[in-house]
C-alpha cells in the first residue's frame, strides 16, 4: 500500500479538529506540517512526482555516526551515566541491522567493558559502581549476543544472573527492576528475554507471569506498565514479547489488542504514535510495527487463518526514510529533532521489521527458550525506494538480529539441543535471485 504510491491527496488524509482545535490537535497539525514538507516531493498528485523508488537509506552516513558513538560520547551523555549497556545495544544493534561487522579489537573492547557491569551478585550495572538491573541486564546479554563469539558469551555468569533474576521475581508474577525498585511490564520482558537466550527459564521464574502481564491488559486492547494504568506502544510490545515466550498470548483479547495496535499507525504520517492522541515518533516504528509479528502468530497458532502483518508496511517504511533520516547520520524522532542513538536503534528496528515476513512455525514438542528458534525468515520482502535499503531481519522477540539470536540460544542450549530437535527446526527460504 503506502501513502505515496496511492491516490489519495495527502490534504485528505490530514487531522480532522472538527473546528474545535485542542493542544493535542495543533501539536498535530504543527507535526503533519512537518511531514507534509518531506512528502511533497513525492506526493501523489504532485505533476512533478519524484519515484518512491529513488528514496535511499543512507546506510554510509548511519554507520559512521554509530562508530563515532563507540569512541566517545560529549557531555550531553552524561545523564545517561547509568545507561551505558543501552548506548552499548543500541549501536551494536544499529551496525548489525546496517550488516557492519565490527573488527576482533572493537569486540574485544566491547566484551571486556561488558564484564566490568557484571555484579558478583548477579545481573549488570548501568555502568561501574551501579545496581544490577533489569533493563541494563537485558541489553547487556544482548550486546553479548551481537558480538557473538563464545569469549562474549562465556561473560554471562548464568548462576548469579539466575539468583538475581529470582530475587527480582515478585509473587504476583511481576519483577522489580532492580532491588527495591519499581514493577512494571518492562521487567517482565527483560527478565523473560534474558532467561529465554541463556536457559535459565524455569517453572519458579515463569510462575504467574502471565496472570500479571493479562491483567495489564486495558479496555482499549493494549497493554499498560502495570493493572490499572493507560495502554503503551512500548508496555504492549514488552507484554506480547514476554508472553509469547511463557506461551501465554491465547490468554489476551486479541481482538481489541488488534484494533488497538492498529489504530496507532498514523493516517498522514505513517508511521506509529505510542498512546491515544499523542504524535508519531520514529522508536515507536519498532514498539508499534514490532507487535504484529507475535499478533500473527497467535492468530495462525488459534486457527483463525493466514493474516499479514495487518498494518501498512510501505507507509511506515516512507516515514522512517523520508521523515526520520538526519542529514548528519543517525535517525530521529520525527522532522525538527536531532538524531540520537535510541532512535536510531528502533528507527531501524522498526524498518528491519516492516521489510521482513518473519513467521512462527511450531512444533509441538520444542518447547521454552528454544521457541525463540521457530521464528523462519521468508523470501517475502516488501521494501520501499532502492534495494539496498534492505536490513538484516531482527527477532520478533528478542530484538537482535535472527543470526545473533539463533547463536546464542545454539550455544547456551547446546547440552539438550540434540540432533532430532535440531531436524525439526525451521529453516529460512533460500534467497531468491532476481
Amino acid at each position: 500500500m503506502g501513502i505515496l504510491n496511492g491516490d489519495i491527496p495527502l490534504n485528505n488524509l490530514r487531522f480532522k479538529d472538527d473546528k474545535l482545535p485542542t493542544d493535542t490537535s495543533i501539536d498535530q497539525k504543527r507535526t503533519e506540517d512537518s511531514v507534509l514538507e518531506k512528502f511533497v516531493p513525492y506526493a501523489p498528485n504532485n505533476i512533478r512526482k519524484r519515484s518512491v523508488d529513488s528514496i535511499e537509506l543512507n546506510r554510509k552516513k548511519h554507520i559512521a555516526y554509530l562508530l563515532k558513538g563507540l569512541q566517545g560520547l560529549g557531555r550531553w551523555a552524561a545523564v545517561l551515566d547509568a545507561s551505558k549497556p543501552w548506548l552499548m545495544y543500541w549501536i551494536l544493534h544499529s551496525l548489525d541491522l546496517l550488516d557492519y561487522t565490527l573488527d576482533d579489537t572493537m569486540k574485544q573492547r566491547a566484551i571486556q567493558t561488558l564484564k566490568r557491569w557484571q555484579l558478583p551478585s548477579g545481573g549488570f550495572g548501568g555502568g561501574g559502581d551501579q545496581l544490577a538491573h533489569l533493563a541494563t541486564t537485558y541489553a547487556a546479554v544482548n550486546s553479548l549476543a551481537i558480538l557473538g563469539t563464545q569469549e562474549a558469551y562465556d561473560v554471562i555468569d548464568r548462576t548469579s544472573l539466575y539468583t538475581f533474576l529470582m530475587r527480582m521475581k515478585q509473587p504476583d508474577g511481576s519483577f522489580t527492576m532492580h532491588e527495591g525498585g519499581e514493577i512494571d511490564i518492562r521487567g517482565s520482558y527483560c527478565a523473560l528475554s534474558t532467561a529465554a537466550l541463556t536457559q535459565l527459564l524455569t517453572p519458579e521464574l515463569e510462575e504467574n507471569c502471565i496472570v500479571f502481564i493479562k491483567e495489564a491488559q486495558t479496555y482499549e486492547g493494549g497493554i499498560g506498565p502495570y493493572p490499572g494504568k493507560e495502554a503503551h506502544n512500548g508496555y504492549t510490545f514488552c507484554g506480547l514479547a514476554a508472553m509469547e515466550i511463557v506461551g501465554g498470548m491465547d490468554e489476551l483479547d486479541m481482538d481489541t489488542l488488534l484494533a488497538w495496535c492498529s489504530g496507532r499507525q498514523m493516517s498522514l504520517e505513517g508511521g506509529f504514535q505510542g498512546r491515544t492522541n499523542k504524535l508519531v515518533d520514529g522508536c515507536y516504528s519498532f514498539w508499534g510495527a514490532g507487535d504484529f509479528p507475535i499478533i500473527k502468530a497467535e492468530l495462525e497458532r488459534s486457527n483463525q487463518g493466514d493474516h499479514d502483518y495487518m498494518f501498512d508496511r510501505e507507509a511506515l517504511q516512507e516515514y522512517i526514510l523520508l521523515c526520520c533520516q538526519s542529514d548528519y547520520g543517525g535517525l530521529i524522532d520525527k522532522p525538527g529533532k536531532g538524531a540520537d542513538y535510541y532512535h536510531t536503534c528502533y528507527c531501524l528496528s522498526g524498518l528491519s521489521s516492516s521489510q521482513h515476513t518473519i513467521e512462527y512455525v511450531p512444533v509441538p514438542h520444542i518447547r521454552g527458550g528454544l521457541r525463540s528458534l521457530l521464528w523462519t525468515c521468508r523470501n517475502d520482502f516488501t521494501v520501499v525506494g532502492d534495494i539496498e535499503n534492505t536490513l538484516a531481519p531482527t527477532h520478533p522477540v528478542h530484538n537482535i538480529t535472527l543470526r545473533a539470536a539463533r547463536n546464542m540460544i545454539r550455544y547456551f542450549y547446546g547440552d539438550i539441543l540434540t540432533k532430532e530437535i535440531e531436524l525439526d527446526l525451521p529453516v529460512d527460504d533460500e534467497p531468491v535471485d532476481e
